[in-house]
């Protein structure tokens, strides 16, 4: 293979890689900006009790230690993508086995937030619950409007 061949190869697998990169740091880090809306609500308009923040404080620590940890699998996730595409060179095993393994702790980290929320929500009296169900249904709904 000429060396000018091998260096066009070379940096189609470095732009892959490099796609693959911002790719999977845009599906994990786009999920925060509801999150931020709801913990606003919950924190500031919902007019948490001292019970109910002592109580969610807790529930709130749970999620970030948890968060934290599929938040770095996530980014390991994201590796082993760009790692495939560079080696494939295009959609083969590899890259679908990446893929999948993304999708898994995407969904791992959507099933975490879920239980979250609903955890936050339990400590919720009635009025507040119902805002909130509102805030929930608008996040997840934005984008469709």
């Amino acid at each position: 293979m000429s060396s000018r061949r091998l260096l066009v190869v070379g940096l189609i697998a470095f732009l892959a890689a490099l796609a693959g990169v911002f790719l999977g740091r845009a599906l994990v880090d786009a999920p925060r900006a509801n999150e931020t809306e709801l913990h606003a609500l919950l924190h500031k308009e919902l007019k948490l009790s001292p019970a109910q923040r002592r109580k969610l404080d807790p529930i709130e620590a749970r999620f970030k230690a948890r968060r934290e940890v599929l938040e770095r699998e996530m980014r390991a996730a994201n590796v082993e993508l760009a790692r495939a595409i560079e080696a494939e060179h295009g959609y083969g095993p590899r890259v679908t086995a990446a893929i999948d393994h993304m999708h898994k702790v995407m969904g791992d980290m959507q099933k975490e937030t879920l239980q979250h929320l609903f955890a936050m929500r339990d400590i919720l009296d009635r009025d507040q619950a119902a805002d909130f169900d509102k805030v929930v249904a608008g996040a997840l709904t934005a984008d469709a409007r």
